[in-house]
């Protein structure tokens, strides 16, 4: 099945260089691009993309005011966020916006890859060299949404330990192995959580556990 993308970034150079690298991808079409985040929510109406790689600082409507326009609407693409070291503070608000993953621009091709990859399949997408600061980010914020604690109320003791995991950064492989369960088992128990929550994809949930205050 293919993954259709559009790629919103300001910078044509970057954008062609995005383009070219997931056009390697025998499973992934570029379908759109974008120079600003007005015209990337647009296009987004126009070509119905599953995943939208998304520059934060571009012209007319940065990257977290598109995010947070095109995840409002129901069925709504993933968002893959193109950050750098230097944005922490945005990419907070990015993840409030609703993005669904995280990529620094100097990262390895094969992860623009993978990323897309993991955005298409609900799983999100943290980049390792900047998954401390997102996490630090979303603890010192703290609880905001009343609505929080009611949705995780819907899950299971074995669930909420999934989602508490989730939330500390740990992988299906690792939270396999922490509660000695089976990464099938693993595997169900993430989706349980997702769904239950009514979370786009796991890094909403993650989200939502730092909101619900279950994350101190």
């Amino acid at each position: 099945m293919t993954i259709t993308v559009l790629v919103a970034e300001d910078e044509a150079l970057v954008r062609a260089g995005c383009v070219l690298l997931l056009g390697t991808a025998p499973d992934i079409e570029v379908v759109g691009e974008a120079g600003d985040g007005a015209a990337a929510i647009d296009a987004v109406k126009t070509l119905a993309p599953q995943v939208v790689l998304m520059d934060l600082r571009m012209p007319v409507l940065d990257g977290i005011g598109a995010t947070r326009a095109i995840t409002a609407d129901p069925g709504a693409p993933a968002v893959l966020v193109l950050t750098t070291f230097d944005e922490d503070s945005a990419v907070q608000e990015a993840l409030a916006a609703g993005a669904s993953g995280f990529l620094l621009k100097h990262a390895a091709p094969a992860d623009l890859v993978a990323a897309v990859r993991c955005c298409a399949a609900g799983d999100g997408w943290l980049d390792p060299a900047i998954v401390g600061g997102v996490l630090g980010a979303l603890r010192r914020a703290g609880p905001r949404t009343v609505s929080a604690p009611r949705l995780l109320a819907t899950l299971t003791a074995r669930e909420r330990e999934v989602l508490v995991l989730m939330a500390l950064g740990r992988s299906n492989t690792e939270i396999s192995a922490e509660l000695f369960i089976s990464e099938a088992t693993t595997r169900t128990h993430v989706a349980h959580v997702i769904t239950k929550t009514g979370s786009r994809d796991r890094t909403q949930a993650v989200v939502l556990a730092y909101q619900s205050g279950l994350m101190r």
